[in-house]
Parts: structure tokens; C-alpha cells; sequence
């Protein structure tokens, strides 16, 4: 009878363990211990996606702030952007005089028919605007036909609905001045999770 009432006694007392207190809410465990960054590219004179990477560092950062480096082409010129935050390059290319750069960094791209859309109609848009992170002569652009060219991809939805507030980052990519020519050109968009 004692073993009887004293496994009455455990079960009830674990039983009761079970139960949640009224003033505790339970809340998930978020581990922040990294960070992705997605880089897409469109092309600049009919804004069509061309292709995309999506980039995980082992660091996990709130903000995104971009730098860049920038050397005016002379001859030869390059511009580097780095994630400040993560001191991460996350676009490198050259800028040639009357000639055709090359990007260096990123270039395994994935093409665009790697990248499903959304079958609806609708559009997002970022709260936060974009930011221009290198326009070194303040030309002023639009880039509503750049966005609506990405804004339908399942992958950018993604990004935006994990961080609705941020600032939708891009630069042009003029891989050649003077008399270049704008087929070569290029926007980079970027977008941080």
C-alpha cells in the first residue's frame, strides 16, 4: 500500500511540473549565429533578372551597413563593396577607360531559372525605401523597374518577411566609362536575413 500511494504521490508531483505557470509565456529560442546576405543581379537596360547567390557568414550581424572603395578609372579603376559590419566583401569589380571590366567577386551566380515566383498578382514593396550604396556621380534613378523585376521571386519575399523593415541596398555596375556602353551594365541588388 505505501509503494502504491507514494507512486500516486510522484506521478501527481510530475504532473504538476507539467503544468505551465500562469505568468510565464513560453517564447522560442532564437540562435542568431549567422547571417545571409542574398545578391541579385538585373540588367540594366531592359531589368531583367539574370541571377542570384545567396551568401551565409558565420556571424550573426543586426545591421548592414555597405562600404565601398573606389578608384576612379583613369585608365583602370575598380569599385569594392564590403558588408562594414562583417568586414565581408560582398562585390568586387573593375571599371575600365574605354575598354570592359570584370566582376571579380561574386561569380557563381546561379542563373534565373533557378528561382521560383509567386503565381499571384501582387506587389511588395520595402517599407525602408532603397538605399544607392555607390553612385558616385548622384545621377538620379528609378528603381521601381529594377525591383519589379525581383519582387516576385519566392526567395526575396522570403528575405523581406524576415526583415520587413530594411533598406533594399543596390548599385549600378558600369563595368566601362567614356564611351562605354550601357549593354555592359548592370544593377546589384542585396538583401540581408
Amino acid at each position: 500500500m505505501k509503494k502504491g500511494f507514494l507512486f500516486l504521490i510522484i506521478i501527481s508531483f510530475l504532473y504538476s511540473c507539467k503544468k505551465k505557470h500562469p505568468h510565464v509565456i513560453d517564447t522560442p529560442i532564437v540562435s542568431n549565429n549567422s547571417t545571409k546576405l542574398l545578391t541579385l543581379k538585373v540588367d540594366y537596360l531592359t531589368n531583367t533578372f539574370e541571377g542570384a547567390i545567396e551568401t551565409e557568414y558565420n556571424i550573426y550581424s543586426p545591421t548592414f551597413t555597405v562600404s565601398n572603395l573606389y578608384t576612379s578609372p583613369g585608365d583602370f579603376g575598380y569599385i569594392q563593396l564590403k558588408y562594414q559590419e562583417l568586414n565581408e566583401v560582398i562585390f568586387s569589380g573593375s571599371i575600365i577607360w574605354m575598354g570592359l571590366g570584370q566582376i571579380q567577386y561574386p561569380i557563381n551566380l546561379l542563373p534565373s531559372s533557378q528561382f521560383d515566383s509567386v503565381n499571384t498578382n501582387d506587389i511588395v514593396n520595402p517599407v525602408s525605401g532603397f538605399e544607392d550604396v555607390f553612385n558616385p556621380y548622384n545621377q538620379p534613378f528609378d528603381y521601381s523597374p529594377v525591383w519589379l523585376s525581383i519582387q516576385k521571386l519566392v526567395i526575396v519575399r522570403e528575405y523581406l518577411q524576415s526583415n520587413p523593415n530594411a533598406t533594399i541596398k543596390l548599385f549600378l555596375y558600369m563595368p566601362s566609362v567614356g564611351f562605354g556602353n550601357p549593354a555592359d551594365a548592370d544593377w546589384f541588388i542585396f538583401l540581408k536575413k
